[in-house]
C-alpha cells in the first residue's frame, strides 16, 4: 500500500499545480484573454493566436523554453529552439520576404508622396525612445523599445536582436504584435480626432497606372539605394524586396506562391508561439515591462497621429486632395492600418474609396521602419 500511495503522491506532485505562481495564473488568464480576442473578435488572429497559446504553454510548462545551457541533459525546451531563430534574426527577414511577396508596391510608386507620409508615421520611434531615455533605459535597450512606435513586430525583434537586447526582447516583441493586431481600435479615434468629417470625405483621384518595368525595377533600386547609405538594413530591406521582385517578375511563380503562402505561415506560427513563450511570469511581470508596454502605446499613438497631422498638411498644399486618413497608414502594419482608413473613410462617406491610395503609405512605413532600425545599428556601431 506504501508504494501506491507513494507513486501516487508522486504523480500528484509532478502536476503543474504545484509549481505555478500567482503570477503564472495571471499570464494565463491573459493568454485566454488574448485568445478570446483573436477567435470571437477575430483581432489579427493570425497573429494573436499562436501568441496566445504560447504564453500558455509557458505558463503552465516553464521547461519548454529552457535554454540548452541550463538543461540536464544539453537538450533545450521546444520553443527554445524557435526563439533562437528570432535572435538569429532569421525569422523576422523571412516575414519580410513573405510580406514583400503578398504586398503591391504600386500605389507607392503611383504615389511617390506617400513616402513622405509614410516617414512622418516614423516620429512614434524617436518619440518613444526619448521616452525611454527618461525612464532610465540604456541608449541600446531604448532604441530597441522604440521600434513598437512604428507597429513593426519583426523589425523590433530584429533590432533586440542586433543590439543585444535579449532581456527585454519578449515585452517588446509582444508589445509591437498586441498594437498591430489593435489596430482597428486604437487608430479611428484617434483619427476622427484630429480629423474634421470634410476632411474624412475627401475622395482622391484615382491613382495613374504603373508598367510591369517599374514594378520589377523598384525592389532593385530601393535595395541598392537603402542598403548603400545603411548596409545594415539589407538583411530586411533585401527580403522584403526579394519577395515583391518574387510577385512582380512573373518568371517565379512557385516561388511567390511558396513565400506568400506556406513559407509565411510556416515562419508565422514559428515566430508567433516563441514570441508568446517569452512571457513567463518571471520575465513578463515587472515594471520594465509595464514601462515598455505604456511606451509602446504611446508610442504608436504619437506615430499615427504624425502621420494623420502630416496628411492634413497635405491636403492644405495640395487645395484637398489629398484624404488625411491615408497618414495614419503610415505605421508598419500591412495592410491592418491601410484597411482601417479605408474604414474611417467609408463611415463619413460611403462612396469612399481609400485603400489604394493608403497602401503607399503603408508600404512606405514598412521601408521606414526598417531603415530607423538601421539608423539606430549605425549609430551604435552594430553590424
Amino acid at each position: 500500500m506504501s508504494y501506491i500511495a507513494d507513486t501516487l503522491s508522486n504523480l500528484v506532485h509532478q502536476t503543474a499545480f504545484f509549481n505555478l505562481t500567482w503570477g503564472n495564473y495571471i499570464m494565463i488568464a491573459v493568454a485566454c484573454v488574448f485568445l478570446y480576442l483573436a477567435i470571437a473578435k477575430e483581432y489579427e488572429p493570425l497573429l494573436l493566436v499562436p501568441i496566445s497559446f504560447g504564453m500558455l504553454l509557458v505558463n503552465i510548462y516553464p521547461d519548454i523554453m529552457l535554454s540548452i545551457e541550463n538543461s540536464s541533459n544539453g537538450v533545450g525546451g521546444l520553443l527554445h529552439y524557435f526563439y533562437l531563430l528570432d535572435e538569429w534574426a532569421i525569422l523576422p527577414s523571412l516575414i519580410f520576404m513573405g510580406v514583400g511577396a503578398m504586398t503591391d508596391f504600386g500605389p507607392l510608386i503611383a504615389n511617390p508622396k506617400s513616402f513622405l507620409l509614410g516617414a512622418s508615421a516614423q516620429f512614434g520611434i524617436f518619440a518613444a525612445y526619448l521616452g525611454a531615455m527618461a525612464l532610465g533605459f540604456s541608449d541600446k535597450a531604448a532604441a530597441a523599445i522604440s521600434i513598437i512606435g512604428g507597429a513593426d513586430g519583426p523589425t523590433s525583434i530584429f533590432l533586440a536582436g542586433k543590439l543585444q537586447q535579449t532581456a527585454i526582447m519578449g515585452p517588446i516583441a509582444v508589445a509591437a504584435y498586441s498594437y498591430m493586431s489593435l489596430v482597428p481600435i486604437i487608430q479611428p479615434p484617434i483619427m476622427k480626432l484630429l480629423t474634421t468629417e470634410k476632411e474624412r470625405k475627401i475622395k482622391m483621384e484615382q491613382l495613374r497606372p504603373v508598367s510591369k518595368l517599374e514594378k520589377i525595377l523598384f525592389p532593385i533600386i530601393v535595395t541598392i539605394i537603402v542598403s548603400l547609405i545603411l548596409p545594415t538594413t539589407a538583411p530586411l530591406i533585401g527580403m522584403l524586396m526579394l519577395g515583391n521582385l518574387f510577385r512582380e517578375s512573373g518568371v517565379v511563380r512557385q516561388l511567390t506562391e511558396t513565400a506568400s503562402n506556406a513559407l509565411m505561415y510556416i515562419v508565422v506560427i514559428l515566430l508567433g508561439t516563441s514570441v508568446g513563450a517569452t512571457t513567463s511570469a518571471e520575465a513578463f511581470l515587472n515594471w520594465d515591462t509595464i514601462k515598455i508596454v505604456i511606451l509602446g502605446l504611446i508610442a504608436f499613438a504619437f506615430g499615427t497621429a504624425a502621420g494623420v497631422l502630416f496628411g492634413k498638411l497635405m491636403c492644405k498644399v495640395t487645395g484637398g486632395k489629398v484624404n488625411p486618413l491615408i497618414g495614419s497608414a503610415g505605421v508598419s502594419a500591412v495592410p491592418m492600418a491601410a484597411r482601417v482608413s479605408q474604414k474611417v473613410g467609408a463611415e463619413a462617406d460611403p462612396t469612399n474609396f481609400l485603400l489604394m491610395h493608403a497602401m503607399g503609405p503603408n508600404v512606405a512605413g514598412v521601408i521606414g521602419t526598417a531603415v530607423a532600425a538601421g539608423t539606430f545599428m549605425a549609430i551604435f556601431g552594430v553590424m
